[in-house]
């Protein structure tokens, strides 16, 4: 790859160099401001693994994927991760041969479409502020529970309620007020407090689950690492997805890749997050089985770590836990708007968003405005969330929505990958399996899990309610998300006349340098 006046030469399927687009008038595009590069990888994990938000999926996620699937939690922590760890591997090898911090929509962009592209992109940011809406919630609940650890009940005479919608999300909204803000001042101190966050929460886990492993009433089971005894094909379906949903969040790191010094500290990041995670849900899933009834499991929702805690310990140490969920959501929070202002200043340098996402601030050598304009959003989404009423509900609806387009954009992603590098079919088969085989075969299986669950979803239902309990307003969340992509797209097509439809390319300088680099198997 070469770097000239923003142009970028980059690599595609065969290795062929083709250089960055022109303008419609024929004209160099504008150079873009660039971010600062401070981070290494463990700042790329703290940013990865505050993202996915072990304590959160653990303490809130087992119980509503156990609603799905049951005593299977186990198992199903382990199937979901086979494909996911295929997509980690297609983007390792994408984030090598071309880092850039709009990742998927870039990549998706050259190698398949630039209307996929596209659409892999605004998917990503959609998704990522549907979650900081409902996360924002969990931390109002989580902080509320908190209160009424410590004996506050009620307040100005108004009774306390951690599975209010309303009192979360007021109280969370001044959390992510908070929390928008230390974001601006640099992806360097947020990944420090991340940091620093994560080795209590990891320490409070490892502590509570592993003491539950050993000392819960329950017998272990064989049933529990069984999928084949779990109902029916639509519980094994929304249990993968709601699974995978879990793992969601490990590309953060390749949203930074451009603030990251060494682009394959990203890689290493994002491979190190997803292991992690894996030993940490599996752990978790054991240990809440060991401990809690299905019942116990399914009926808790978002304070099934805080019933956890109760039942393994006295206060205050039963209080750990609960303190540890409030500052996973808390970095989570963080990190959601992180990579998501990153993604739209990506789009925006390529026109097919507006140029106000490509402003940095001086001070900071941060994206400012649009840190602050996400978290507006995000919270606007949030008050608008108070139709539901109560916080597992909303968490519910959320998830489900979320993880139908990740595992969509995933699936591009992968395939873009197997695109890009199909010359390794010709190489040794141990490089096609990992290059093209293992990416192609993740995508079919998240298309499938996808696609099965919105059937089924249409199915379940003969009328719209706005209710997690209703398909047809389960399929209405991710169809929005997607629709509104088609006209996004349309719109930076033909009104913004962005370079980007023409050919896919991104304008971005090129962090590896070096010209005409070709892309084979990595």
């Amino acid at each position: 790859m070469c770097r000239h006046r923003g142009l970028t030469t980059a690599p595609l399927g065969e290795g062929e160099p083709v250089t960055a687009p022109r303008t419609p008038d024929g004209s160099d595009p504008p150079a873009h401001a660039t971010l600062r590069k401070s981070l290494g990888v463990l700042d790329g994990f703290a940013i990865a693994a505050s993202s996915t938000a072990a304590t959160s999926s653990i303490g809130i996620g087992l119980g509503v994927t156990a609603g799905a699937v049951g005593l299977h939690l186990p198992i199903i922590m382990l199937l979901a991760f086979l494909p996911v760890l295929g997509i980690a591997g297609a983007y390792s090898r994408l984030n090598r041969v071309e880092p850039n911090m709009g990742s998927g929509y870039v990549w998706v962009g050259r190698s398949l479409s630039p209307w996929l592209g596209f659409l892999v992109g605004w998917i990503g940011i959609v998704s990522t502020i549907v979650f900081l809406a409902y996360t924002t919630t969990v931390t109002g609940s989580a902080l509320l529970q908190l209160a009424g650890e410590a004996g506050l009940h009620t307040l100005a005479g108004l009774p306390l309620d951690p599975d209010s919608t309303a009192q979360s999300t007021a109280l969370g909204i001044v959390v992510l007020i908070a929390v928008t803000l230390t974001a601006i001042t640099g992806t360097r101190s947020a990944a420090t407090l991340q940091k620093y966050l994560l080795v209590f929460e990891y320490a409070v886990l490892l502590g509570f689950c592993g003491y539950g492993l050993f000392a819960g009433p329950h017998p272990f089971s064989l049933d529990w690492i069984n999928p084949f005894t779990i109902p029916s094909g639509q519980q094994l379906a929304q249990g993968l997805l709601l699974s995978v949903f879990c793992y969601w969040g490990f590309e953060s790191t390749f949203s930074v890749t451009e603030e990251i010094r060494d682009p394959e500290d990203a890689s290493r990041a994002g491979l190190i997050t997803l292991f992690t995670m894996l030993g940490l849900f599996l752990l978790g899933s054991f240990a809440f089985q060991r401990v809690l009834t299905l019942n116990e499991l399914t009926g808790h929702g978002a304070q099934g770590l805080t019933y956890l805690g109760d039942r393994l310990a006295d206060q205050p140490l039963a209080a750990l836990p609960l303190v540890a969920l409030t500052f996973s959501a808390v970095a989570s929070l963080q990190s959601g708007v992180i990579p998501t202002v990153r993604g739209m200043f990506a789009m925006g340098r390529d026109r097919t968003l507006g140029p106000f996402w490509t402003r940095v601030s001086p001070r900071y050598g941060t994206p400012a405005a649009g840190t602050v304009a996400v978290g507006c959003v995000a919270a606007a989404i949030a008050v608008a969330s108070l139709l539901i009423p109560k916080v597992g509900d909303l968490v519910l609806a959320s998830v489900n929505a979320i993880g139908v387009v990740v595992a969509l954009y995933y699936a591009l992603t992968a395939l873009a990958a197997a695109a890009r590098f199909r010359g390794a079919l010709r190489e040794s088969p141990s490089e096609a399996l990992r290059a093209v085989v293992l990416p192609v075969v993740s995508a079919v299986v998240l298309l499938g899990l996808g696609g099965y669950l919105c059937w089924t979803f249409y199915l379940s239902a003969d009328h719209f309610e706005i209710s997690p309990d209703n398909g047809w307003f389960m399929l209405f969340c991710p169809a929005v998300m997607l629709l509104s992509g088609v006209g996004a797209a349309a719109w930076a097509k033909w009104a913004r006349k962005s370079p980007y439809f023409v050919t896919g390319i991104s304008v971005a300088p090129d962090p590896i340098g070096g010209a005409g680099r070709a892309p084979g198997p990595a």
